[in-house]
């Protein structure tokens, strides 16, 4: 009579675990696409109406980089969210449930590239920002043009709204990878909680 109670309790862990990471992966994937979504669409809007996805100012080389691999890193994310039900369904299986081991190492791959997202993301922010402070504090403090016709030392650039949308792009991408981070650590904690109780 105990063991049966003892096995309906580790089944019922087993069950919630893999309910948890079907839920979680059909959220975190559908949360994450419109989150990137979005940044697509405004680059997109502005684009549509100033002609260019850049404005005038020059940016440094190294952000265009270090955009392209974010980019691919929230979708290599997106992506490995979209296996989450998928191991789900594996757990809920005893035939075919994987390993701690196997199932821990997945949640960390996810972790990591969203973690190295977030890195990115904060890198190009940082880099975005103070090259506009730069522009903004040489020109004279009693005014801030938005748009300059004289050329300068900085060469007649200006800060435009197109700058501003890139920068709001970021913070939603930043946004989608911070959630996938916190859904993986969430992934990670019921993991490790389940399969501690179920060796018990």
């Amino acid at each position: 009579m105990l063991k049966k109670l003892v096995n309906d309790l580790h089944v019922s862990k087993v069950d919630g675990l893999a309910k948890t990471f079907q839920r979680t992966g059909r959220v975190g994937f559908w949360v994450q696409v419109v989150m990137g979504a979005f940044p697509v669409i405004l680059m997109l809007y502005v684009f549509t109406f100033s002609g260019s996805v850049t404005g005038p100012r020059q940016g440094l080389p190294i952000v265009s980089y270090l955009t392209g691999i974010n980019l691919l890193l929230l979708v290599f994310v997106v992506f490995w969210f979209s296996r989450y039900p998928g191991v789900g369904r594996k757990i809920a299986d005893p035939a075919t449930r994987p390993s701690e081991g196997t199932v821990t190492r997945t949640v960390w791959t996810g972790l990591i590239a969203s973690s190295l997202g977030i890195i990115f993301s904060i890198l190009v922010m940082l880099i975005e920002v103070s090259q506009m402070l730069f522009y903004f504090l040489a020109t004279p403090q009693g005014g801030v043009p938005t748009f300059q016709t004289t050329p300068t030392s900085l060469g007649g650039s200006w800060v435009s709204a197109v700058d501003f949308a890139s920068l709001m792009a970021l913070v939603m991408v930043l946004a989608a990878e911070v959630l996938a981070t916190v859904f993986g650590l969430w992934l990670l904690f019921r993991t490790t909680h389940t399969y501690e109780s179920l060796e018990d």
